[in-house]
């Protein structure tokens, strides 16, 4: 359940999507203007009713714009790189342990910053 006391899988108007992530309406509506993947359902009278993948894309926007730094341009492009590119293969499993030559490196590294902070 989200903080609305709505199912996480039930639509949302504006306005609850508004209290809930502490943005004003006027912003939601602009950003459907700048982001073409963000078109929630329209109803008699223009009333906007979110999807949960709506939702989950305001949040994303949301957090990209105003926690990570993003520009709207950046946003735009973050959303578009997506799309267009194909799902990442897993990565392979990382070694269980580094070469002893990198962690004599990294040993190294710690050592120089160490000294370079007492300073």
């Amino acid at each position: 359940m989200s903080e609305s006391g709505k199912s996480d899988s039930a639509f949302r108007t504006i306005g609850e999507l508004s209290n809930e992530l502490g943005v004003p309406q006027h912003i939601l509506r602009y950003w459907e203007t700048r982001f073409s993947q963000l078109r929630p359902l329209t109803r008699a009278g223009n009333r906007r009713y979110y999807r949960p993948a709506d939702v989950a894309l305001v949040k994303r926007i949301d957090a990209a714009l105003n926690r990570d730094g993003y520009t709207i341009k950046g946003v735009q492009k973050l959303l578009a790189g997506e799309k267009s590119s194909p799902p990442a293969a897993k990565p392979e499993a990382a070694p269980a342990q580094a070469p002893a030559s990198l962690i004599t490196d990294l040993k190294q590294v710690r050592a120089l910053l160490s000294e370079a902070l007492s300073e």
